[in-house]
């Protein structure tokens, strides 16, 4: 079989996902590394080092080398990309691929640089950058070629991306670092301290995921969580409501909704009447929280749509650039 030699990558805070040429989506594991704390001996990669966050003696540490959209641990992203590139099979003696990686929409110059150098030292022959709501209005389905107004919010892992995108340029756009993770943080810190309760990323997470919501009339679910008692020191279980969840997102959910309603007002007046004929595409994790696209909504007063299978939106598109590659990458992003 003759290897593709064009693979895209969504480089995300919480997840990378891949797209070989020819072959689809063939990864998507958690932007997750553990390695030895004195060798620096990677241990694990991917869904197998984020079932050890949290559960690891001191010597071995889990390590998330993406924060917020960028890269916090340089050499820990270059062995994370790697390795995955490896696993894919995008590297052989005699081969090595051209790689287009989406990133968030207001990084600075360093940061891409850090991208592109990550990307290059796993082995990429050539390595593009596109702007992460392009690629994921591209994967929604949304055709961003035509001289109309497609609006994008993209809420992944580490950022959430707001842009209006048109004739396959960004017209307006916002890039927050409140997302998912933030979802999470916000969570921990509000059960800690309404009931003196320490719990843990992936408890977090669970109940986002389980019981979560963001409207008062949305999902009505409770949930048994366990975890440290802050006065005792000990282990107790406890149970918290949809209500209450939706009480704790209130803050980076407000966020989220002033920077849209900040892309909506920059926005030229044409392209805000294409806007309230064909929706908002909501892409991106954030996007199955629940009553979330009826909440924006409610404070955008245009129809907010979810995408199909929102996770994968970014490396769809990505893909669909990809097949177009000579002629989409006319510039560098």
């Amino acid at each position: 079989m003759m290897l593709s030699k064009d693979i895209g990558i969504d480089l995300g805070t919480a997840n990378v996902l891949i797209y070989v040429k020819g072959r689809g989506v063939v990864l998507n594991e958690p932007s997750v590394v553990t390695i030895e704390r004195d060798t620096k001996k990677v241990l694990a990669v991917g869904e197998d080092a984020r079932r050890m966050i949290g559960r690891t003696p001191g010597n071995i540490v889990a390590i998330r080398p993406l924060r917020d959209g960028v890269i916090a641990d340089f050499e820990v992203t270059e062995m994370m990309l790697k390795h995955f590139i490896d696993r894919v099979g995008g590297r052989t003696w005699y081969s090595r691929p051209r790689i287009l990686i989406c990133a968030p929409t207001n990084i600075t110059s360093v940061e891409q640089k850090s991208i592109r150098e990550a990307a290059e030292r796993s082995g990429a022959k050539e390595v593009y950058l596109e702007a992460e709501p392009k690629a994921a209005a591209i994967g929604a389905g949304m055709n961003i070629y035509e001289p109309s107004g497609n609006m994008v919010i993209d809420i992944g892992g580490g950022t959430t991306d707001v842009a209006v995108i048109s004739m396959g340029d960004v017209v307006t756009a916002s890039s927050l670092k409140v997302a998912g993770d933030k979802f999470d943080e916000a969570i921990t810190k509000y059960i800690k301290n309404k009931y003196k309760l320490l719990i843990g990323e992936r408890t977090a997470e669970d109940i986002k995921v389980n019981i979560g919501t963001v409207r008062p009339s949305g999902r009505k679910a409770e949930m048994d969580i366990r975890g440290r008692d802050m006065v005792t020191g000990l282990p107790i279980t406890i149970t918290i409501s949809s209500g209450e969840v939706q009480e704790a997102l209130w803050d980076p959910i407000s966020s989220i909704v002033l920077a849209a309603k900040s892309v909506l007002e920059r926005t030229p007046p044409e392209l805000s009447a294409d806007i309230i004929d064909r929706g908002v595409i909501l892409t991106g994790g954030g996007a199955l929280l629940n009553g979330l696209d009826e909440l924006l909504s409610d404070e955008l007063r245009v129809p907010v749509l979810v995408a199909e299978d929102p996770m994968h939106c970014v490396v769809k598109g990505t893909g669909i650039m990809l097949d177009n590659l000579d002629k989409v990458i006319k510039k560098r992003f």
